[in-house]
């Protein structure tokens, strides 16, 4: 009895650190977007308890906020405000069960004829590029649109280089443990230093009780923000099964049969959509945990099922969540930097490993296309409805992968 109760505690230890190692993305996303960080852990507390139970605990997976839609919920939460914006994601979660139930009747196959690496390559690179000049104004201590200046350029700058610095160093440089948490690191040094420089106010957190249900928010369903979020669902589909790849690489199992893509992707839909439900942003599957269980060599699932529990409870920590929302532009800026320019390598890094020949046009009209839409903001539509940013460039891809005559066979799933 005594070695069971060793070893619970030894796996609940060990659900700390994998939260630990998830937790500056984690939180970092829903700051980024205007969301709440305190229903971002709870939501990804939910939705790896449902992805687990979906997969019968099978696969040591942690799933938290996705970034690949973060340009998407900016905008539209502009456009259609947060609401809607959840509403949009709900269907978005929507999208990866009916995937997960067309792989069940017909096999991957039609997922490797209509997204190959072609595609999804240029799309991800989009997501990375089409969000430089948020990082930039950020880092200069200006809002995400560049519209205001909320911090002092000077100190803002200095702010910003301090955080981008020490991730890079953490991320180059770092040993063991240590060099899976670079984007933490970056965060405690930045929000140490700003407030040394006095940018800090912590008075809201001195107002904050320490314990409080955080703030939910209820979708609403508005078709124009629905169809405007529907393939932006593409990139992080691809995304969903070069993790599950990973993490089977790691263990040494073929996840792809047992317990299957559809039972996957199947998981991974539920806990988006569930999300959504709460006011809480999109889950994905964390590469970052990925590479803890790489290091740790811990493949238990209930490693997962621990790190979701102390997710779900911290959320409920109303002064943590304050520190969190007091975060100032800079630090954020400073980090975005480097990462969203790592979301674009990771599409570069698609066409490069996957081989895609770049001198044959059909190949060179579809990333060329995609990139110049994605970047330079081209909208086709009108007042009622438009397409524009990711979900434009994800149909732009699809379409001309379609239409375009094929040389060699590109239909492959990504390597990663």
């Amino acid at each position: 009895m005594e070695g069971v109760q060793t070893r619970g505690w030894r796996t609940a230890l060990a659900g700390s650190q994998m939260l630990f190692v998830a937790f500056g993305a984690l939180v970092l996303m829903p700051l980024i977007t205007g969301m709440n960080p305190s229903v971002a852990l709870f939501t990804a507390g939910i939705g790896t308890l449902l992805f687990q139970f979906t997969t019968r605990r099978q696969i040591p997976i942690f799933l938290a906020s996705s970034f690949a839609f973060i340009a998407p919920i900016m905008y539209s939460n502009q456009t259609w405000g947060l609401p809607a914006t959840l509403g949009g994601l709900v269907v978005a979660g929507v999208m990866y069960i009916l995937l997960s139930l067309i792989i069940r009747w017909r096999g991957p196959g039609f997922i490797q004829r209509l997204l190959p690496p072609v595609v999804v390559g240029p799309v991800i690179m989009v997501i990375g590029l089409g969000l430089a000049s948020t990082a930039v104004n950020m880092a200069m201590g200006k809002s995400g649109d560049g519209s205001q200046q909320l911090v002092d350029y000077n100190t803002a700058i200095l702010i910003a280089a301090a955080s981008l610095a020490t991730t890079i160093v953490v991320a180059v440089y770092a040993k063991g443990l240590f060099r899976l948490v670079p984007i933490l690191a970056g965060v405690l040094v930045g929000y140490v230093l700003s407030w040394l420089l006095g940018v800090v106010d912590f008075s809201h957190v001195a107002e904050s009780p320490w314990l409080a249900v955080p703030a939910f928010v209820a979708p609403e369903f508005h078709m124009a923000a629905i169809l405007f979020m529907i393939p932006v669902a593409i990139a992080p589909a691809i995304e969903h099964i070069g993790d599950v790849l990973a993490i089977g690489g790691v263990t040494g199992k073929n996840y792809l049969e047992k317990p299957g893509l559809q039972n996957t992707l199947l998981g991974d839909g539920i806990a988006t959509s569930a999300a959504a439900f709460l006011g809480g942003p999109p889950n994905t599957t964390y590469s970052e945990v990925t590479g803890a269980v790489m290091l740790t060599r811990n493949f238990n699932p209930n490693v997962m099922i621990w790190a979701a529990v102390f997710a779900i409870g911290l959320a409920f920590v109303d002064k943590f969540g304050a520190v969190l929302l007091g975060m100032p532009v800079p630090v954020m800026g400073g980090i975005l930097c480097l990462l969203f320019g790592s979301i674009a390598v990771v599409g570069l890094n698609t066409l490069v490993r996957n081989q895609v020949d770049l001198a044959q046009a059909r190949n060179l009209c579809i990333v060329s296309v995609t990139l110049v839409f994605g970047i330079g903001g081209m909208v086709i539509g009108n007042d009622s409805f438009s397409l524009q940013g990711i979900s434009l460039c994800g149909v732009v891809a699809i379409v001309l992968n379609l239409i375009l005559p094929n040389g060699e066979d590109e239909n492959a799933l990504p390597h990663q």
